[in-house]
């Protein structure tokens, strides 16, 4: 490499192991804890490439950006962060960063991108500066859980400031509870449509005469997801069509979410083909818990301090604690270890939670594969399943079963969950969706089509 590169970061030990390592790649460098003493250089005209990080003592790095882009057209800057979070990713691109990684950094990585932003300012032709602004974000932007430095979330952030901007429809999708309506609410937040209506519809409000041309009225270009697009059934899925065909002039970002795979049940012909492929501009898949691991420490410590500014008592997990916290497989994702969290901050009887009050929580609600069965004989559900069907089969001698298995089979799954589930929530609809990892509003079509009475019902013990 060559060229001269300026370091700002609050952190000594951060500035001498990037100091060493691009002076041996053959860089000249000068380091800094103060981002008043970084503008000094920018403005004195030193440096090829800026690496910063964005919480200093003497400001804010990322609200520097736009005033160097205008002082020095073409400086790259490689923004670094301990605030991993979807804001963070999505301000970077805002502001125009070359790139944004999370900390802690892989240092070879950091190495190949500073090498590539020394060549491409080597390379490059001076464009005149492009005006950007830092904006006040508001306080449902401050306060999303999209908490992450794994790399599947913070391939996720890349995507989303991507393509926030854009008009292409948007598709996110993941299972129930790893957030996939906060990531539809920051694209909008974060966007050119911002001060613009937010509007969520489901199938429901695409009924009547004037159903969808008032979801659009309402809109009034600004944004229109369709939630949980996956649970729509044909009319609904139509209406859907017809809407996107007739937008006319000024017309909503279109964003949809869905637990369901649409590609899978669109070739099953469960789905509309032309509806999948007006919903799918851009894809975005939001990873299950049990799929970042890594970022759980870090999201329960954000919903401690949530817990904390909503009166709960201050707490603290245990370092024994938490291992089992990360052990375990939250089959409810992000949404089953907020409420985990909030409970262990109401029932510890000390500030730090132990291990041993977790498994009291968490030690009876296993994960997903070592659930047993009913017949008291300690097979895994799975195992105890498989022996009745074995049966079912074995009862037709060497002929089939009669077509619609598959449904068949899957209503006596249903039903009784669906009604033990109702029997454990005391017959609250709203819970019983978030304990099965459900939308409501499948909830409440299952609870139809399955013919299940709702009555008042005993919570059980």
């Amino acid at each position: 490499m060559d060229g001269t590169v300026l370091v700002a970061d609050d952190d000594r030990t951060i500035r001498t192991v990037l100091t060493q390592a691009l002076t041996r790649a053959g860089c000249k460098v000068h380091a800094t804890s103060s981002l008043m003493t970084l503008m000094r250089w920018v403005e004195e005209g030193k440096g090829d490439l800026v690496i910063s990080d964005v919480i200093m003592p003497d400001g804010n790095g990322l609200e520097q950006l736009p005033k160097i882009g205008k002082e020095r057209p073409g400086l790259p800057v490689i923004v670094i962060s301990a605030q991993n979070t979807i804001m963070t990713a999505i301000q970077a691109a805002e502001a125009d960063a070359y790139d944004y990684l999370p900390k802690p950094f892989d240092l070879p990585d950091l190495m190949k991108r500073a090498a590539r932003a020394l060549e491409q300012k080597r390379r490059a032709v001076v464009a005149p500066p492009k005006v950007a602004t830092i904006e006040p974000r508001s306080e449902t932007g401050e306060d999303l859980p999209l908490v992450g430095r794994t790399p599947a979330m913070q391939a996720l952030y890349r995507l989303v400031a991507r393509v926030m901007n854009t008009d292409l429809a948007v598709l996110i999708s993941g299972e129930s509870g790893t957030g996939k309506s906060l990531i539809a609410r920051a694209i909008h937040d974060f966007s050119d449509r911002r001060t613009l209506p937010f509007v969520v519809a489901q199938a429901q409000d695409l009924m009547g005469a004037d159903g969808p041309s008032s979801l659009v009225a309402r809109a009034r270009g600004g944004s229109l997801v369709f939630d949980e697009v996956g649970d729509f059934d044909d009319e609904a899925q139509g209406r859907v069509v017809r809407l996107l065909d007739t937008l006319g002039s000024n017309p909503p970002r279109i964003m949809a979410t869905s637990q369901v795979d649409l590609a899978r049940r669109m070739e099953g012909g469960g789905f509309r083909q032309d509806l999948f492929y007006r919903l799918g501009g851009v894809t975005l898949s939001v990873p299950a818990l049990r799929e970042r691991v890594d970022d759980i420490p870090a999201l329960a410590e954000h919903f401690l301090t949530r817990g904390e500014r909503d009166g709960f008592p201050l707490r603290r997990i245990a370092p024994d604690a938490m291992e089992l916290v990360r052990a375990y497989s939250w089959p409810g994702n992000v949404r089953q270890l907020e409420n985990t969290v909030r409970r262990l901050m109401v029932t510890a009887s000390e500030e730090e939670i132990t291990k041993a009050e977790v498994e009291a929580i968490l030690g009876n609600q296993p994960a997903m594969e070592p659930m047993r069965g009913g017949d008291g004989g300690g097979d895994r559900l799975q195992t105890s399943v498989a022996k009745h069907l074995k049966r079912y089969f074995d009862l037709h001698g060497g002929a089939l079963p009669p077509p619609g298995l598959y449904g068949r089979i899957l209503r006596e799954v249903e039903m009784p969950l669906i009604e033990i589930a109702l029997d454990a929530t005391a017959g609250n609809q709203a819970k019983c969706a978030d304990l099965l990892g459900i939308n409501r509003n499948t909830l409440r079509k299952k609870i139809t089509e399955l013919d299940i009475r709702v009555t008042r019902r005993r919570k059980l013990m």
